[in-house]
């Protein structure tokens, strides 16, 4: 069953490559015995579920979460059992793409008005005065 990111993008369950590792989080011996860790890996390069402009925005909003090797690495280990851990971990995946794809959203320029302009001159000029007071007299005599 693929994968739903939104209306027109549904990623195929054979480009998601689950494993499962020792957890370190909660479950006392049970943690010591049973793989509840659950990996996520998405190969972003050799999608066919994406566009290359798809790719591209995934790639700038995500970068850090991506190897060099374009491949999208994630994990969860919050719940005791694997299959918990695996719905949380789609969930996930599932936001985050969502939230990379989102267009983005365009600045308006606005203009900085003028009092706040002269505002900042002022505390400026106050900070300088203040410098100017604590400075040591200069004696030229000595020079």
């Amino acid at each position: 069953m693929p994968v739903v990111i939104n209306t027109y993008i549904s990623i195929p369950d054979a480009e998601l490559r689950f494993s499962a590792a020792r957890s370190t989080g909660p479950g006392g011996q049970n943690v010591n015995k049973v793989n509840s860790r659950v990996i996520l890996e998405f190969n972003l390069i050799h999608s066919s579920a994406l566009t290359s402009y798809q790719k591209e925005r995934i790639s700038t909003t995500l970068g850090h979460r991506i190897s060099q090797y374009g491949v999208l690495r994630m994990q969860a280990q919050r719940h005791r059992s694997q299959a918990a851990n695996r719905a949380e971990l789609v969930k996930r995946f599932v936001d985050m793409l969502q939230k990379a794809l989102q267009p983005m959203k365009h600045r308006i320029a606005t203009r900085v008005p003028p009092r706040t302009r002269e505002r900042r001159l002022e505390v400026k000029k106050k900070r300088t005065q203040t410098k100017r007071i604590r400075q040591v007299p200069r004696n030229f005599d000595d020079a």
